[in-house]
């Protein structure tokens, strides 16, 4: 870890040099349960190895959230993998002017629950190999808005957090499980 004090009480500090790989690739799920795991994450890389961020070495993965599987009738079975909601909707929308038919052709939307429950032919697509993989490289600009969110909502500041759920609260109601 990076300690600009005295405090390291024997604590090795990072060095650079040191890394044994070219990126640092944080993979969670595609639902707000992985984005909050992803901001911890993130937070704790910002905090006690900022360099890595600074030299570009940390990554997130995108894991597909749905996979779309076409059979045709005439043709083979070919499979899609949409990373967001509007994307399926492209997606689906893109197979209908392509002439996509449900008397003909079978449509099967599968939404991923978690990388653990994606089967490993589709991690190997979509977020593991190096080829057709998206990454999201994590810049110091991106990663220093995480950290202050991150002390808005978590931190000790408590009169900050009041007014940003005050100012901000609204838009999360429909995520509200009640």
């Amino acid at each position: 870890v990076e300690i600009k004090t005295s405090n390291h009480r024997g604590v090795e500090s990072f060095n650079l040099d040191n890394l044994r790989w070219d990126k640092v690739i944080i993979c969670t799920d595609a639902d707000v349960d992985g984005y909050h795991i992803r901001t911890l994450v993130l937070t704790m890389i910002y905090r006690l190895m900022p360099t890595l961020i600074e030299k570009g070495k940390v990554y997130i993965a995108e894991s597909p959230l749905y996979e779309i599987v076409i059979t045709k009738t005439k043709r083979r079975e070919e499979t899609f993998f949409a990373y967001t909601d509007s994307e399926k909707e492209e997606i689906l929308a893109k197979l209908a002017k392509d002439g996509l038919t449900k008397e003909n052709d079978s449509v099967d939307i599968k939404r991923s629950k978690g990388l653990g429950e994606n089967q490993p032919e589709m991690m190997s697509l979509t977020t593991m190999h190096p080829a057709t993989r998206r990454l999201i490289r994590v810049t110091p600009e991106n990663a220093e808005k995480t950290a202050k969110m991150f002390d808005v909502l978590l931190g000790d500041n408590i009169q900050d957090r009041k007014v940003y759920i005050a100012d901000n609260g609204a838009e999360y109601m429909e995520m509200i499980d009640i």
